[in-house]
């Protein structure tokens, strides 16, 4: 093997490394994607309670990392930056707790932060598709397209707050799952397509 042989030849090696393991697993993989299309499609038909189980979840995931935070910083009290690091780990915790506490509350505020979120990320991606429009040649038109269509779910989302919590973050969730079992599926038929 020469040393031009060998950039080419690592991604290669790469790709089919990745392949088998896919061909030898698709079962699981298939499995994974069949339980993420039933979650997927829970969660788009009970949005409220896929958005208040998410939310508790997320507290949840708060509250360890605090607790973990805390204890981390207690260990740590002569490194610098100990007082940052305490007040990080209590902030958790009490985003945990309440998130954990008030549900209902909770999902109101995700919501509305998802909603920003959208705005943001429509006006950059636009802002982007722009800037980039020579270069990008027709893929500059999908990506302001894509920009636009954050921006509209991020009006529909706000300006039908608190309204909208009732369904939007379950919804956006559950279409998420769905998207994300359906490419599992399909990797693991394609898989093991090529190993029979």
């Amino acid at each position: 093997m020469t040393l031009s042989d060998g950039p080419a030849d690592g991604p290669e090696r790469l790709q089919a490394t990745v392949e088998a393991a896919i061909g030898k697993h698709w079962k699981a993989y298939l499995i994974e994607g069949i339980l993420l299309l039933i979650f997927g499609f829970a969660a788009i038909l009970l949005p409220l309670l896929a958005s208040l189980a998410i939310t508790i979840m997320l507290g949840w995931l708060f509250l360890v990392s605090g607790i973990a935070g805390l204890a981390f910083s207690y260990w740590a009290r002569q490194a610098p930056g100990f007082w940052w690091s305490l007040a990080s780990a209590i902030l958790a915790v009490v985003a945990g707790i309440v998130l954990i506490a008030m549900p209902v509350q909770g999902t109101l505020t995700l919501t509305f932060v998802i909603g920003v979120y959208f705005l943001a990320e429509g006006v950059a991606t636009i802002m982007y598709a722009l800037q980039h429009r020579g270069r990008l040649s027709e893929r500059w038109g999908w990506m302001l397209a894509a920009g636009v269509l954050d921006i509209i779910v991020a009006f529909i989302i706000i300006s039908g707050w608190p309204g909208t919590a009732v369904w939007a973050l379950g919804l956006l969730v559950g279409i998420n799952l769905v998207f994300g079992g359906t490419s599992l599926i399909a990797m693991a038929l394609a898989a093991r397509k090529k190993t029979s």
